[in-house]
């Protein structure tokens, strides 16, 4: 093992430490929001950035759980997220799909309107996602909450340039052997997009997960309200008056969860640039 002169150990110690400095920064406001979720409004309120509470209580997570619809919120969400990433995973690869394989007239106008999709912010895109879903009666629905995330421009696109990466040689043989074009699909290169499925997978949950301006614009039934729409009921004060900081870090920390459980699990298997590629 080469040693180190010590102008280079300087600087990797500097490197370090400066490191540590910005990783203390950036983790240092997630302790707060834990910290302040066992904290009582009073001590959230006089001393909100310690992160030692003066009182340890649960208070704020058992207001949420029995003086809120916070279950039903988090039902909500769950089955939205489910049925959107499981779309998602399937129609975001069939397309891709058929861009990558498929030889028909139009492929690439299809193709240029997917990548015009993904330069249009979503905002504009609120009033008339609400008229389409209004005039197909699912409005306040839960068909009207999913149907219109099961697919989306930038899954479309990872998935395509991922296909286009596998040779179109390890195909032949299957082609040969009489398999029609899903079958080659479902049998043969979907195995092999484990990388970009993953990626998909973490995209769509976070997504759908985190989604809130599609639910204002898909309803307004209070049966229907997802985390997100309550989690900012609550941020408006929407169980009582005062700062309620706790209950508000609670239920943003317990949306949280999920979120980090399906990153930290799928983290070492999120595509690369080059992962997953065949050689010929």
């Amino acid at each position: 093992m080469r040693r180190l002169s010590p102008k280079q150990l300087t600087w990797q110690i500097a490197l370090y430490a400066l490191l540590i400095v910005l990783a203390i920064i950036y983790i240092y406001p997630f302790l707060i929001q834990v910290a302040t979720s066992f904290k009582t409004d009073e001590d959230a309120a006089s001393s909100g950035v310690t992160l030692i509470p003066e009182v340890w209580t649960f208070a704020a997570y058992e207001r949420l759980f029995r003086n809120s619809d916070f279950p039903s919120w988090f039902v909500n969400s769950a089955i939205v997220t489910i049925f959107v990433t499981i779309g998602r995973v399937f129609f975001n690869s069939l397309a891709g799909y058929a861009l990558a394989r498929l030889r028909f007239r139009g492929r690439g106008v299809v193709f240029a309107a997917l990548i015009a999709v993904m330069s249009v912010p979503a905002v504009v895109l609120l009033i008339p996602k609400f008229l389409v879903i209004n005039q197909l009666g699912i409005f306040n629905s839960y068909a009207g909450m999913i149907l219109p995330l099961l697919v989306d421009a930038a899954g479309v696109f990872i998935m395509k340039n991922f296909f286009e990466s596998i040779p179109e040689s390890v195909e032949e043989q299957a082609r040969i052997d009489g398999a029609g074009t899903f079958r080659l699909f479902w049998s043969v290169v979907l195995p092999m997009a484990t990388p970009a499925l993953v990626t998909i997978v973490i995209l769509s949950f976070q997504g759908s997960w985190n989604e809130l301006s599609h639910f204002i614009v898909s309803t307004n039934d209070p049966a229907l309200t997802t985390l997100t729409k309550g989690v900012a009921s609550l941020a408006s004060g929407g169980l009582s008056q005062g700062t309620q900081y706790p209950l508000k870090l609670a239920a943003a920390l317990i949306m949280t969860i999920p979120v980090a459980v399906m990153f930290f699990v799928f983290q070492r298997r999120i595509m690369n640039s080059t992962e997953g590629a065949v050689k010929e």
